[in-house]
């Protein structure tokens, strides 16, 4: 019979996997969309309210835009795949991770239209504003990361 604290560490392990995993996934699928025409029209109405990323709009066209985010994205992505094997890189990653989260849940200010107006507005809703929403949970996903990442580096 396993014991309930051997249970509780073997769940932990899994939970630690698909958290690791199922962020490299996300990240990894927001990456690649970042390659299509349609996404890199998308996130223009994000980029183009953010105090913090607009002035990028005058440097590149939304296309090479996308396309130098989605890198971005993959690279932190890899990185943190590589967290077992390399905690050094998956601590890039992962801090690469919890920029990428923390700037666009920063639109989650700038961009018109979050609330849902039919609905009352904030804190209702809308599609933009249910999309920003889950990268809290991204974020939260990159710090733990992070977290395990430092905590197996040596010096």
């Amino acid at each position: 019979m396993v014991s309930r604290v051997t249970l509780g560490r073997r769940t932990e392990a899994v939970g630690g996997l698909v958290v690791r995993y199922g962020l490299v996934l996300v990240v990894v699928w927001i990456a690649v969309l970042k390659l299509t025409a349609s996404e890199a029209m998308r996130i223009q109405q994000y980029v183009s309210h953010s105090p913090f990323m607009s002035w990028l709009n005058g440097v590149l066209d939304p296309r090479p835009l996308a396309i130098v985010l989605g890198a971005v994205e993959f690279a932190a992505a890899v990185l943190i795949a590589a967290g077992p094997w390399a905690p050094r890189l998956s601590a890039v990653g992962s801090a690469l991770g919890v920029l990428i989260f923390l700037t666009t849940l920063s639109f989650f200010l700038t961009t018109p239209g979050v609330g849902d107006a039919a609905a009352g507005g904030f804190p209702a809703l809308s599609p933009v504003g249910q999309f920003l929403l889950k990268d809290v949970v991204l974020l939260g996903a990159s710090i733990w990361t992070l977290g395990r990442s430092l905590g197996r580096t040596t010096s």
